[in-house]
């Protein structure tokens, strides 16, 4: 965060100062199971809610990173991590730094790992746009997989994650304000 900070000509403790001093961590294990003439699909296309996600594959392979002409590969590289941008830093950098759709289709017949590790900013900080120099808002909200504006958004972390959570599984957003109260 510190090298995205100094990229953005930013101090180098920018995200820690505002939004990641006491960031929500979650890190996940993924089985994906072996491919099925019922479904090759292991998750729809999507974006990350937060920041960064650092991401670890097993050698099976399946991740594929929506570009401008489609869908491509990104096959596992031994030793190496795939990092994805998140929702929020799509937000703060005005869409400088672009959220990066992807999906996972396992189509071997071995069971797929990953290993994502979600970095995010405070749950209840309120994430605002980052005034750049020359940076305008650059909104792909038409070209988003959910068609919902990440610059739109107003409000904190949480209040964005909860809602995004929140279609998926509605009775948690509810049991998670419950919990707070």
């Amino acid at each position: 965060m510190a090298g995205i900070a100094l990229s953005l000509e930013l101090e180098k403790s920018y995200f820690a100062d505002r939004y990641t001093k006491d960031p929500l961590i979650l890190f996940r294990i993924f089985n994906y199971p072996p491919n099925s003439s019922l479904s090759k699909w292991g998750v729809g296309e999507h974006t990350d809610y937060g920041v960064l996600t650092i991401l670890k594959q097993d050698n099976v392979g399946g991740l594929q990173i929506k570009s401008k002409s489609g869908w491509i590969d990104a096959p596992p590289i031994p030793g190496s991590f795939v990092c994805n941008i998140g929702d929020m830093l799509d937000r703060m950098t005005r869409g400088l730094y672009r959220s990066t759709p992807h999906r996972v289709q396992n189509l071997s017949t071995s069971h797929r790992l990953s290993f994502p590790f979600f970095f995010d900013p405070n749950f209840n900080v309120e994430v605002k746009p980052i005034e750049l120099k020359g940076v305008v808002v650059n909104d792909d909200k038409s070209d988003r997989w959910d068609k919902a504006s990440v610059h739109e958004f107003r409000g904190t972390y949480g209040d964005y994650l909860l809602n995004k959570v929140s279609k998926v599984f509605p009775e948690l957003r509810q049991k998670v304000l419950e919990s707070a109260e």
